[in-house]
């Protein structure tokens, strides 16, 4: 409902002045009419006055924000110091890193060859296959056991177990696992041509967009140490392990060398690829040197082929075939029997891996003699004529001892007691060379050093044993007796070799040595150093003991004869030790051995075989190791065409016959 005003009031207004009145037509003025009361309007409310505000101050405000700014000004700039300055050469290492791509170039491995110039060692391409196990979980392959398929296929081919490959396979939160290393150019061209295969079924298959279940196998450019004889010399190369390091034999010892230098190559990439216009920048790789051997492939092969095929026949634990130059201490060969492969180690037994003729330690029996009748000889104590009354049995010390034989009483010559190898007539000539033992012990002792034993060969072969032999205060009571006939004291196979090679080079040892030199990058030949050389023995005692050793092989009485060779004057001595058994650690069976050089009388070759623990047939150095001799000197003199000499030999009496 409307709402009732309020009754208005009239205000008196202010009094307005009379106006005059209009005079009538009479002459009378006329009265005005009255007027109608005038509406006045009704008042207004009073108008509200409008609320002031008062506005704060700017200045604190535009403080603050000054502030504000200033702070982060200030942040900046310290960043920016901190970037430009402080951390800059951080910054700049880590664009790079991100910027550019370093990668090592693998330098190629130096081949190992004979003194011919035939690779007996050598590097071929190969690949290491490799895979990214992310394109084979279910999600990138659509195939839930892509993994195992995968594994299934490649097992032949790989050469391994399908399921320690779907291991790899199946490894998680990673982009790269290895698969196999060093696998030729023809495995990885087979995998190649699978991948192709399936492929191009998955082009088919999906509509185009199905997945190759062998996309994700990859491949790495790699080397691969190759020995393209197989077994031969496999003692004396050594190998390499899965990195291509050297692992042993030569491999190991010129490793170095053989290696060669890596280098580098540095690009800039972008998004994972090289950038083409930015070049790159970087080391060549420096190739590894040729290593030239003194080892004569040809006659390796027959010492290999004679120490195997004896060391089967007698059932033995091992066997060793030395073959050196005399004149300049050259190993011609150095076979070992049995041998491994080292294009298969997975085959090879971890005791045939090493080599032999240069790490067993092993007393050498009765070709230890020769060092004895040396110091005799030289110490003027006796000729090869001198006559020695040889008992059936002596008692020296705390023991009695006795000839390989039962026999009555011998009448032998000194050249008869070394002929027929008698133990016995040794003691008694070694006995000579001091007013006592202790001083003939001294005597001995120092030339069975000049000879080499119990130092290192001068080689350098890694695991090279130096042999047993005490200071001549120390040997014991029967070592005093033993050590003169090659008991008490040990050796290994090189040593041997060598101590005959000294007599056979008119009493001067030359170091043995197995690097004839090598030839670098640039193609130059660079010989090895010269060996060292000392004399043992003069001349006139060292030719002396060559007319001794033929009587071992020429004479009928003596213990050598089956290394005889039609035409030739051969030099011998053979050895039966007793063997200690490593394992055991005391005495059981036997080391047969033969030692000696051709032609005697201008000697050029020398070959020395040694037989561990013959266990079938004869277990007599003359026996097993005088065929072998024989048959590798012969090989070794046709090979390297030394014709006889065409002389008489000497044939030094044996023994003597006593006067009543």
């Amino acid at each position: 409902m409307p709402s009732k005003e309020p009754p208005r009031r009239r205000v008196p207004g202010p009094a307005r002045p009379a106006r005059p009145r209009p005079a009538s037509a009479a002459g009378r003025p006329s009265r005005p009419a009255p007027r109608p009361a005038a509406k006045r309007p009704a008042p207004r409310p009073p108008a509200r006055q409008p609320r002031t505000i008062r506005l704060g101050s700017p200045r604190p405000r535009l403080r603050l924000v000054s502030l504000g700014l200033t702070l982060v000004m200030i942040a900046f700039v310290v960043r920016l110091l901190q970037v430009q300055a402080v951390d800059a050469s951080a910054y700049a290492a880590k664009a790079d890193k991100y910027r550019f791509q370093e990668y090592t170039l693998s330098a190629e491995r130096g081949e190992i060859t004979d003194r011919s110039g035939i690779a007996l060692a050598a590097s071929v391409d190969a690949y290491d296959i490799t895979a990214d196990p992310k394109l084979f979980t279910p999600e990138e392959s659509k195939v839930p056991d892509a993994p195992e398929q995968a594994a299934a296929l490649l097992a032949p081919l790989l050469g391994k177990e399908p399921a320690e490959l779907a291991k790899k396979l199946r490894t998680p939160k990673s982009r790269y696992t290895l698969l196999a290393r060093k696998q030729t150019p023809q495995v990885w061209n087979q995998i190649k041509d699978l991948k192709r295969v399936y492929g191009q079924k998955a082009q088919r298959s999906a509509g185009g967009n199905g997945v190759n279940l062998l996309g994700g196998v990859l491949s790495e450019p790699s080397t691969k140490r190759v020995y393209p004889n197989g077994e031969l010399a496999a003692g004396i190369l050594g190998y390499v392990n899965a990195e291509g390091k050297g692992a042993g034999g030569v491999e190991s010892m010129l490793d170095p060398e053989l290696a060669g230098r890596d280098g580098t190559i540095r690009f800039t990439q972008s998004g994972g690829r090289q950038v083409p216009t930015a070049g790159s920048q970087g080391t060549p790789a420096v190739p590894g040197s040729d290593i030239e051997l003194t080892i004569d492939r040809d006659i390796q092969w027959a010492a290999q082929q004679a120490i195997t095929d004896q060391v089967r026949k007698s059932k033995a634990d091992r066997g060793y075939v030395i073959v050196q130059d005399t004149r300049s201490g050259e190993v011609l060969a150095m076979a070992n029997a049995p041998g491994f492969d080292p294009n298969d180690l997975s085959a090879a037994n971890a005791a045939s891996m090493g080599n032999a003729a240069l790490q067993d330690a092993y007393e050498p029996g009765s070709t230890s003699k020769v060092m004895s009748m040396a110091a005799v000889l030289e110490e003027g104590k006796a000729a090869p004529g001198t006559h020695v009354t040889v008992p059936n049995r002596l008692h020296r010390g705390d023991r009695l001892f006795k000839d390989d034989v039962d026999h009555k009483t011998w009448y032998l010559t000194l050249n008869g007691v070394l002929a027929k190898s008698s133990n016995i007539g040794t003691i008694l000539a070694t006995g000579r060379l001091g007013a006592t033992q202790p001083e003939a012990n001294r005597v001995l002792y120092s030339y069975l050093r000049k000879f080499g034993i119990g130092s290192p060969t001068g080689l350098d072969y890694p695991g090279e044993t130096a042999g047993i032999l005490a200071k001549p205060e120390d040997w014991s009571t029967s070592q005093q007796y033993t050590i003169p006939f090659g008991q008490g004291l040990s050796i290994n196979a090189m040593q041997a070799a060598s101590v005959y090679s000294t007599i056979a080079n008119k009493g001067v040892r030359v170091e043995p040595s197995i690097v004839r030199g090598t030839k670098g990058p640039d193609g130059r030949f660079v010989p090895a150093p010269a060996p060292k050389e000392s004399r043992v023995v003069s001349e006139k005692t060292a030719d002396t003991l060559a007319k001794m050793l033929e009587s071992v092989v020429d004479d009928r009485e003596g213990t050598g004869t089956k290394a005889a060779i039609p035409g030739y004057r051969v030099a011998g001595k053979t050895g039966t030790a007793n063997r200690v058994d490593p394992e055991l650690g005391r005495y059981k069976g036997y080391t047969a051995s033969f030692a000696g050089f051709a032609p005697a009388d201008n000697p050029r070759i020398t070959v020395y075989c040694a037989i561990q623990n013959p266990t079938k047939g004869s277990y007599f150095g003359g026996q097993i190791c005088g065929p072998i001799y024989k048959k590798v000197m012969e090989f070794a003199l046709k090979t390297l065409h030394i014709a006889p000499t065409g002389s008489d030999p000497a044939r030094l009496p044996v023994d003597f016959v006593p006067t009543p």
